[in-house]
């Protein structure tokens, strides 16, 4: 097949395919960070929230069909959607749709689980009639190419198609394992194993599941259908519907690798307070492997009209500076020394403070003379002068949340301080 026909036959699918991005969970691993916020709608990468990956994914994939499930303190990230994402036209077909978890079945329950989640939405899926359904997470970092799956699951005639990606093994427990034959079969799904099956010859790293899912729009119907009849059943794809499916339907793993290199792509789960830390940091690096310039795949966000960021002072031990750091617009770095840290908009740093390793969200104050290491500050925190967090563990972990690698979230609350408005 030459590239141009190969390039119609994925753009044909993409164009019938529907996109559900699954974005109602709390992630209760977050901790505080959650507290007022679904994880989705948690600010990522100095401008970003995690919502805009699978979406820009969707976009630049070619997907202008997309329905976006909400349940859990929805607010800020319907109004983000809201904001940065009414681009599409919606006379093109293009639409991304907001179905927040509403009184739709008799027994006005909110959603039980992520196949339930769709279940109550059949009817909004029908009257879209996509030939495929791309079931998405919406609280993973990556960049994907969503087409080449489709085309994969298409080519191997599968009836369902799971997203998959080599971790180690002592964090597969986090996530549905997959063990698959030579032809990439599923033959067994496991959700969340004590004792995650490893992959042959590689005792250390098992196959897990990213939470991605291409099935054939009539076959999803089938399986929702005899799902949430199932009385036994949580509903959901990982811990019930894919493993009833193994054995009696075709189920393809699809390999998320470089389609030159062939190596793992870069795929995170932040889902913990260490990771979310952990993540930020990476983008700090001097070549990170997931790339934000990427002119050709870029993440599309609602963009705040916020003036450049600033830097004053510039005397011996007041001199306005940030090193090995990103600062987005609208900071003011004043007579402060930031360091290694990622800085999201609207953060003020005062003279004589001391920043780094510190991942600081929108609009958060930092008073004179403060000393700040592996930090987490949720929005709109006002830092009071002279705080020092990062040198005593004990402290830290009275006042704060602090993790077993060291990592001290700091939310309003903690500071006992009340809501300010915030851009």
């Amino acid at each position: 097949m030459s590239a141009a026909i190969a390039s119609r036959f994925v753009s044909r699918l993409t164009r019938e395919t529907l996109a559900l991005i699954l974005a109602g969970g709390r992630g209760s691993r977050l901790k505080q960070l959650t507290l007022w916020r679904a994880k989705p709608a948690t600010p990522f990468g100095g401008k970003y929230r995690i919502i805009d990956f699978p979406l820009s994914n969707c976009i630049n994939s070619g997907i202008r069909r997309v329905c976006v499930l909400t349940q859990y303190k929805a607010h800020s990230l319907i109004q983000h959607i809201q904001r940065g994402w009414g681009f599409l036209r919606g006379e093109f077909g293009e639409f991304v749709e907001l179905l927040p978890a509403q009184q739709r079945l008799d027994d006005a329950s909110w959603y039980k689980g992520t196949a339930d989640a769709v279940y109550q939405n059949l009817d909004i899926i029908r009257n879209h009639a996509p030939e495929f359904v791309l079931i998405l997470a919406g609280d993973h970092i990556y960049k994907m190419d969503y087409g080449p799956m489709l085309a994969h699951h298409v080519e191997n005639k599968a009836d369902i198609t799971i997203g998959s990606v080599e971790v180690p093994r002592d964090r597969a427990r986090e996530f549905g394992v997959l063990t698959v034959n030579e032809r990439n079969e599923v033959v067994r799904f496991v959700e969340k194993p004590q004792e995650p099956e490893t992959l042959p010859g590689q005792d250390q790293v098992a196959l897990a599941s990213m939470g991605i899912y291409v099935f054939n729009t009539q076959f999803l119907y089938e399986c929702l259908m005899e799902d949430a009849c199932c009385q036994k059943s949580n509903h959901d794809f990982g811990r019930d519907l894919i493993p009833r499916l193994i054995g009696q339907s075709k189920v393809i793993a699809y390999p998320f690798r470089d389609v030159q290199t062939k190596t793992q792509s870069y795929w995170r789960d932040v889902g913990t307070v260490d990771a979310f830390w952990e993540a930020n940091m990476e983008l700090v690096g001097i070549d990170p492997e997931l790339n934000l310039y990427d002119e050709f795949w870029p993440i599309w966000t609602y963009q705040d009209q916020a003036p450049p960021a600033k830097f004053v002072f510039d005397d011996d031990g007041r001199r306005g500076m940030a090193v090995d750091s990103m600062i987005a617009d609208g900071c003011i770095i004043s007579g402060g020394y930031v360091n290694h840290s990622l800085l999201f908009s609207h953060v003020q740093v005062h003279s004589f403070v001391q920043l780094r390793d510190a991942v600081v969200l929108p609009g958060v104050d930092i008073g004179r003379y403060c000393r700040l290491r592996k930090v987490i500050i949720d929005r709109a925190c006002v830092i009071p002068p002279g705080t020092v967090i990062g040198e005593d563990p004990e402290e830290d972990a009275r006042r704060f949340y602090r993790t077993e690698q060291g990592v001290v979230l700091v939310i309003r609350e903690m500071l006992g301080q009340e809501f300010r408005p915030v851009r």
